[in-house]
C-alpha cells in the first residue's frame, strides 16, 4: 500500500513538471491525496528526497529536481526562490552579489545566494551545499526592481543602482569594502545615476550614497557617474554629514574628502583578476 501511495505522489509530481512547475507544498499533497495517512505521506516524500528526486528547501516546501540537475541533485535557488517567497508570503528581491551577476558583474560565481526580504528576519538555510542568505530590509522598493526570466518563470532582482547601494550598505555580508569595490568596478557599466529619483533616496541612506559616490569617483575613477549621483542626491534633499569610509577603523588624523564628506580611514584595493 505504501509503495502504491508513493507511486501516486511520484506520478503527480511528474504531472507538475509537465505543467512547467518544479515546486509544491506539503499542503498541496494533503489536498491532492486526502485519503493518505500522515505517516504514509511523510514516508513517501522522504523516499523521494532520499532518491534525490525532490529537495525539501523549507519546512513544508519542496523543489522537484529537473533531469538536467539530477546528477548533482542540486537545483539553483534562482529557479525556485520566487515560488518560495510566495509560499512564505514575503516581498523580496535577489540582491548583492547575485544581483550583480545578472548584470555581468561577478568575476567569481557567488557561493551564497542573497535574498532581501521584509521583516521579521528569515533564518538562513543550507541545502545540498547551497546556502540562501536572507537579509532583512524594512521595505522592498518595487519600482527599483527588475524582473528577469528564468528557466521556470520570473525572479525579482534589484536594479543596478539599488544593487550598488546595497553592496555598500551590506558590505559585511559580501566580504568587505575591497570586494564591494571590485564588484562595483564591474557593475559600473550598467549604472545610470542620472535616472535616480526620490524613491531611490527614500530607500538608500545618505551615508551609503556618500560612500558609493566616494568609491565611484576617488577609487574607481568613474567621475561622470559620481557627479550624476552627487547632483541627484542634492536635488532630492540628501544631506551629507562627515562619516568614516569604514566603520570601526580609527579616524584620528585621517584626510577628509570635502565633496563626499568621507573620512578616508581605509585603503581600498581592487582585485584585478
Amino acid at each position: 500500500m505504501k509503495a502504491k501511495n508513493s507511486y501516486w505522489i511520484k506520478d503527480w509530481i511528474k504531472d507538475l513538471q509537465k505543467q512547467g512547475r518544479i515546486t509544491f507544498s506539503r499542503k498541496e499533497v494533503v489536498n491532492r491525496f486526502p485519503a493518505l495517512t500522515e505517516p504514509a505521506m511523510r514516508n513517501a516524500l522522504s523516499r523521494l528526497v532520499t532518491k534525490g528526486e525532490i529537495v525539501s528547501v523549507w519546512k513544508g516546501f519542496y523543489v522537484i529536481v529537473p533531469l538536467k540537475y539530477a546528477s548533482r541533485k542540486i537545483v539553483p535557488p534562482v529557479l525556485y526562490i520566487d515560488d518560495l517567497m510566495k509560499y512564505l508570503d514575503r516581498l523580496y528581491y535577489v540582491g548583492l552579489l547575485n544581483a550583480a551577476a545578472f548584470y555581468g558583474a561577478a568575476h567569481q560565481q557567488p557561493q551564497d545566494f542573497f535574498v532581501l526580504s521584509t521583516p521579521p528576519a528569515l533564518r538562513d538555510t543550507t541545502k545540498k551545499g547551497i546556502r540562501i542568505n536572507f537579509v532583512s530590509r524594512k521595505e522592498i522598493p518595487s519600482s527599483l526592481l527588475q524582473s528577469f526570466k528564468t528557466e521556470t518563470g520570473y525572479v525579482q532582482v534589484s536594479s543596478p543602482e539599488l544593487t550598488a547601494a546595497d553592496l555598500i550598505t551590506y558590505q559585511t555580508e559580501v566580504g568587505g569594502l575591497n570586494r564591494t569595490s571590485t564588484i562595483l568596478s564591474e557593475l559600473a557599466e550598467s549604472l545610470h545615476m542620472d535616472s535616480l529619483n526620490e524613491i531611490f533616496f527614500e530607500n538608500v541612506s545618505a551615508s551609503t550614497v556618500q560612500r558609493l559616490g566616494f568609491l565611484l569617483e576617488k577609487v574607481l575613477e568613474k567621475t561622470e557617474l559620481a557627479n550624476n549621483l552627487h547632483a541627484k542626491a542634492k536635488e532630492n534633499g540628501c544631506t551629507f554629514q562627515k562619516i568614516p569610509l569604514k566603520n570601526g577603523n580609527q579616524t584620528e588624523g585621517c584626510e577628509v574628502d570635502s565633496k563626499w564628506k568621507i573620512i578616508i580611514n581605509e585603503e581600498i584595493e581592487i582585485d584585478e583578476c
